[in-house]
C-alpha cells in the first residue's frame, strides 16, 4: 500500500466516503505553471515574513517549488510530524472537515485554480491546502493547535442556517471558477449566499468556531502587534493578501476570543487581522471560547443551544450514555434539578441513537425520545410510575430497552401531551450537549447519503471546463515549455518561436511569464506577475 492508501485505510467509513483520488495526471503543465509562479512568489515574499519554520516547514512536508506535491510523498513527510493527508474535492461538510483535522489529517482539495485567479480564489485548491496549511504543522505546538481548534469545531452546535450557508458558498466558488460561467450565474450564486446570511437567525456555536479558525489557523498573525509575521494558511497561499496583509491598509488588533465575534467575507481582502503573541496564545484563547460552549457546559445552557439549532446532535448523560437526535420541546421544572440546570423533560424528534463513548448501543429508534431529569430508575419491563423532584409525574409501560408505550405525565400538575410511544432516559445532570451524532459512523450508515460524492459534482465539473476552456494549441505550448524546464535542453531559437506564439494569447500573461524565467529574462516574470 501507498503512504496515501495507508492513510485512507485508517479513515473510519463515513470519512473514507469523501476522499478521492489525487489523479496526479491529470494536471496539465499550465496547472504546473501556476503552481510554480505561485511558489516561487510566495518563497521569495515570506522568506522574512513568514513565522520563522515556514520555509523549513515546505521541505519538512514534502512541498516543494518546481511541482504540484504528490500526496504519497506528503504523507511520507508528515507522518514523521504525526500527521497525514487526502485528497478531497472542493468544499467538504465542515463537521466532516474538522473531524479530519482533530484527527490529525489535512483534508487537500486535489484540484488548482486558474490562472486567472492566481492571486486569489475563494475555492478550495492544493495551493491553499498543502503550500498553506502544512507547513507551519512542522512546528509541534501549532500542529497541536489545529488538532485541538479541530476538535472544538467538530463539537460545536450548528443551525439549520449553518448548512444553507455552506452550500451557498460551495456553489459560490464553483460558479467562480468556471470559465463557462455567465454574468447572470455568478450573479446568482452571489445573491443565494447573500439570502443564506440573511437568513440567520442568530449566530450560532459552529459559526462562532468557524471565525475563531478563520481568523487563527485561516487569517492569523504572530508576534509583536507592529511587526508581526503570517501563520494563517489564507495568507501563506495567496500572493496578493501575503502582499496586503502586512500593510498599513489592514488594521491589526490583540488575538482574544472576541475573534469569535467577528465576521468575514470569503470573495475580498481581509480589512483588519488578529496578532496572537506566540503560539501558546492560541490555546490561552481556545480555551477561553471552549469554556463558552454548550459541549463544556451542557445543562439548561446546552439544551436551548440545541433546541434553537433546529439540527441533530447529542445530549450526554451523567451515567455516559449519549442520546443522538433532534432536541424539539423544553419543559421547565417547579425547581432547579442541579447546578445549572433547570429543565424537566426533553423531547427529541426521531430517529434516535443510543451510544457510549462514542459507539452505538444498538440500532437506530425511529420513535420519539423523552430525557427526564431527575432522581429515578425506570424498569426494563411492566407498568411503572416516576415522580421526580422536578414536579415531573410519568406513568406508562416499560416493553424493554428504554421503550415505552401508553405513556402519560403531569407536570406541576398539569396534564403533558406526550408521545403514546417513546424511548425514556432518565438523568439527575446533563453533563454535556454537542453537535451532530455522538456516533458518526453508525449515524452515516443508516441516514447518510447514498452517494458522498454527489456533493463534489459541481466541483468536478468545472475542472472538467476548465480543462476544456484551454485551447488546444495553448496547451502545447505549455507543454512543450514544461518539457525545456524538465530536460533542462535550453534552445533559445525555439523560446523566441514559442514567446512569438503566445503573442495569439493575449491575455495569457503566464506563459510568457515561463519563457521569459526560461531565457533569464527575471524583470520580464516580476512585471508578468503584477498582470
Amino acid at each position: 500500500m501507498t503512504p496515501t492508501e495507508r492513510t485512507i485505510a485508517r479513515l473510519p467509513a463515513h470519512l473514507r466516503r469523501y476522499v478521492v483520488g489525487q489523479d496526479y495526471a491529470a494536471y496539465t503543465p499550465r496547472d504546473q505553471a501556476v503552481w510554480r509562479h505561485i511558489l516561487g512568489q510566495l518563497r521569495e515574499h515570506l522568506s522574512d515574513k513568514a513565522h520563522p519554520v515556514y520555509l523549513e516547514g515546505l521541505e519538512a512536508t514534502g512541498i516543494g517549488a518546481e511541482a504540484i506535491p504528490s500526496l504519497d510523498e506528503m504523507n511520507e513527510k508528515l507522518s514523521t510530524l504525526g500527521w497525514s493527508c487526502v485528497a478531497v474535492r472542493g468544499f467538504i461538510p465542515p463537521a466532516v472537515f474538522t473531524e479530519l483535522q482533530a484527527l490529525g489529517v489535512l483534508a487537500i482539495a486535489a484540484d488548482i485554480r486558474t490562472h486567472e485567479h492566481i492571486q486569489y480564489t475563494p475555492a478550495p485548491d492544493i495551493v491553499h491546502e498543502s503550500a498553506g496549511h502544512a507547513p507551519i504543522i512542522a512546528n509541534a505546538r501549532y500542529a497541536q493547535y489545529l488538532k485541538a481548534v479541530g476538535l472544538v469545531g467538530f463539537k460545536a452546535i450548528a443551525s439549520v442556517e449553518d448548512q444553507a450557508v455552506f452550500e451557498a458558498i460551495r456553489n459560490l466558488s464553483v460558479v467562480k471558477e468556471d470559465p463557462t460561467a455567465t454574468e447572470e450565474e455568478i450573479a446568482h450564486a452571489q445573491a443565494r449566499l447573500e439570502a443564506a446570511n440573511a437568513s440567520h437567525r442568530y449566530i450560532s456555536e459552529s459559526t462562532r468556531a468557524s471565525r475563531l479558525y478563520w481568523w487563527t489557523a485561516e487569517y492569523g498573525l504572530i508576534g509583536d502587534l507592529k511587526h508581526p509575521r503570517i501563520y494563517g494558511a489564507g495568507l501563506l497561499s495567496s500572493i496578493g493578501e501575503a502582499r496586503h496583509c502586512l500593510t498599513s491598509a489592514v488594521h491589526k488588533l490583540p488575538l482574544g476570543v472576541a475573534c469569535a465575534d467577528t465576521d468575514y467575507d470569503i470573495t475580498r481582502m481581509q480589512p483588519q487581522l488578529f496578532v496572537a503573541r506566540d503560539f501558546e496564545h492560541l490555546f490561552e484563547v481556545l480555551a477561553e471560547f471552549e469554556s463558552t460552549l454548550a459541549w463544556k457546559r451542557g445543562g439548561d445552557l446546552g439544551l436551548n443551544e440545541a433546541l434553537r439549532a433546529r439540527t441533530v446532535n447529542h445530549l450526554v448523560l451523567a451515567d455516559g450514555r449519549e442520546v443522538t437526535g433532534k432536541v424539539v420541546e423544553l419543559l421547565p421544572a417547579a425547581k432547579d434539578v442541579a447546578p445549572g440546570l433547570s429543565t424537566a423533560l426533553a423531547r427529541l424528534e426521531g430517529p434516535i441513537l443510543t451510544s457510549m463513548n462514542g459507539h452505538a448501543l444498538d440500532k437506530p429508534f425511529s420513535g420519539a425520545a423523552l430525557v427526564a431529569f431527575g432522581q429515578g430508575t425506570l424498569p426494563e419491563r411492566g407498568s411503572f410510575t416516576l415522580t421526580l423532584d422536578s414536579g415531573l409525574v410519568l406513568e406508562g409501560f416499560a416493553v424493554g430497552g428504554g421503550e415505552v408505550i401508553a405513556l402519560r405525565g403531569t407536570l406541576a400538575g398539569q396534564e403533558l401531551t406526550l408521545p403514546s410511544m417513546a424511548r425514556l432516559y432518565l438523568t439527575e445532570r446533563l453533563p454535556s450537549v454537542a453537535g451532530g451524532p455522538a456516533d458518526p459512523g453508525t449515524w452515516d450508515e443508516w441516514f447518510g447519503e447514498m452517494d458522498a460524492f454527489t456533493a463534489g459534482d459541481g466541483e468536478a465539473q468545472a475542472r472538467e471546463r476548465k480543462a476544456q476552456a484551454l485551447p488546444p494549441s495553448l496547451a502545447a505550448l505549455y507543454t512543450e515549455v514544461r518539457r525545456i524546464r524538465e530536460t533542462g535542453q535550453l534552445a533559445s531559437e525555439r523560446l523566441e518561436q514559442i514567446a512569438r506564439a503566445s503573442t495569439d494569447f493575449p491575455t495569457d500573461w503566464l506563459l510568457r511569464a515561463e519563457v521569459a524565467e526560461l531565457r533569464g529574462e527575471v524583470p520580464a516574470r516580476r512585471e508578468a506577475a503584477q498582470a
